[in-house]
């Protein structure tokens, strides 16, 4: 009897556990068709556009959305939303949701690349206008809404692009294509032009010079598809001589393409190679086997690199040229007023007497004055070069380049008038020699620094190199 009971005992808990685990099974059933009924749902509600159903079903789920952040790629609401041209419900849910615009979906592209692709335009400046930075999004073979745009060749989405996130200009595809050559390669030539002149305003001239795969640059490119129009816009601006992988130049590539269409195209080139600076081009290598240029010996002594260095030459509170600047610009004030307030003062009335002197004139005796004159021209004209070999190169150089000489022959005007007569030869020749001095140091300081400014320009334009690894900062 004992033994029939427990077997009675076992039996019912053998039947618990089964009808435990049946429920469960059924639960766990019911809650995976329930959350694959939401997701059907919130498909259908994004096809749709619908705002207020949405609300709904992150009212019934509040995680509905976090879902597609578990999964690298995917296609979220966002996608289906921006491919179906849902504008007002993709931005709801862009504002909801922000990472779901980062999303990739299986075939490598986003919700901004899918809503191009779909011409829908409002949705794209919709997203846009939430994060400027989805323009610069990298989908399949690396290509941005910016490539998008230019290969199909819209205007006024590139010029659009272009102001939202200028930085999107750096992006280069797996073939290391910039947005430019691609413009060319498929003959878009407005939007070309649209990207020239963005460049040339945001003085970004060197992406002009970078090189694909192939080591083609866009003027490469132009040679090679006969593209006469952008071979003359860009003629003036290019390196001309510069080689790709296989080491020809665009000359060599029009040579190789014999065409009855392609001498206007040969013609173009010899213009270009007629130009003054236009001489052979030089490799890296080449480059940094040379001595240093005056500009160069400038930066090392400052401590900056000449390498790698940034469009931006701006200058920082970490920059020691700061420092310095500010010293020489200190020095250059105290000299300059010293020379309109001298010691002693000015005598403020005319004398024609045999030691007589002339209003305006320093009451200082003549070889005093001689000293100071000379030792306060010296440390103001060195303060004058110090402020022009530093800021050589910065925004505006050339207008601060003016300033700095005429500001020279203003100091010139203003010692010449208030020196002390002289009565000897003696003293005559040393007033003379000193004027003379003046001058020729001023044209000697403006003339060397400009002429090593130029200089070491043309050497860094001979480098065929990608610009976006080696770049000057000495632009004007």
């Amino acid at each position: 009897m004992p033994s029939e009971a427990m077997s009675i005992v076992v039996d019912v808990s053998r039947v618990s556990d089964s009808v435990a685990q049946d429920a469960n099974l059924s639960r766990s059933s019911g809650m995976s068709t329930q959350d694959e009924n939401i997701y059907a749902r919130l498909k259908t509600v994004a096809q749709v556009g619908d705002i207020e159903r949405l609300y709904e079903l992150i009212a019934e789920d509040p995680n509905i959305l976090d879902h597609f952040d578990k999964v690298s790629f995917c296609e979220t609401p966002l996608h289906i939303a921006a491919e179906k041209g849902q504008t007002h419900f993709a931005m709801e849910l862009m504002t909801l949701k922000p990472s779901l615009a980062l999303k990739l979906n299986v075939s490598g592209f986003s919700p901004l690349h899918l809503a191009l692709q779909n011409n829908h335009i409002r949705t794209v400046r919709g997203l846009v206008a939430i994060n400027s930075s989805l323009v610069s999004i990298k989908g399949r073979g690396r290509i941005t809404p910016l490539h998008h745009v230019a290969r199909i060749g819209d205007a006024e989405l590139l010029s659009e692009f272009l102001f939202a996130c200028p930085s999107s200009i750096n992006d280069l595809t797996s073939k290391c294509e910039t947005v430019v050559h691609i413009s060319v390669k498929n003959h878009q030539c407005f939007a070309f032009k649209v990207l020239l002149g963005w460049i040339k305003r945001a003085n970004r001239k060197e992406i002009l010079d970078w090189k694909d795969e192939d080591g083609n640059t866009v003027f490469h490119i132009a040679a090679l598809i006969n593209q006469t129009e952008v071979m003359k816009l860009l003629r003036k601006t290019v390196k001309v001589k510069a080689k790709n992988l296989d080491g020809k130049t665009a000359m060599d590539i029009l040579q190789t393409h014999q065409s009855p269409c392609f001498p206007v195209a040969k013609k173009l080139l010899r213009s270009a190679k007629e130009r003054p600076f236009c001489g052979s081009t030089t490799t890296l290598a080449g480059y940094l086997s040379r001595n240093l240029s005056f500009i160069e010996k400038r930066n090392s002594l400052l401590g900056l690199s000449n390498l790698s260095m940034t469009k931006d030459r701006s200058i920082n509170a970490s920059d020691p040229r700061n420092a310095i600047l500010v010293v020489a610009i200190l020095i250059v004030t105290a000299t300059y007023q010293a020379g309109l307030s001298p010691p002693g003062g000015f005598w403020q009335d005319t004398n024609d007497g045999r030691y007589g002197h002339m209003a305006g004139q320093m009451t200082m005796p003549f070889i005093y004055a001689f000293f100071f004159i000379g030792l306060n021209g010296f440390a103001f004209v060195s303060s004058l070069y110090v402020i022009i070999i530093i800021t050589i190169g910065l925004p505006k150089w050339k207008l601060l380049y003016g300033s700095v000489a005429a500001l020279s022959i203003a100091a010139l005007a203003s010692y010449s008038t208030i020196f002390p007569s002289s009565y000897d030869a003696n003293s005559y020749l040393s007033v003379l020699t000193f004027l003379c001095a003046y001058i020729s140091i001023i044209c000697i300081m403006m003339f060397a620094t400009f002429m090593a400014f130029i200089v070491d320009k043309h050497r860094r334009y001979q480098v065929d190199f990608p610009a976006s690894c080696f770049s000057s900062s000495q632009e004007p």
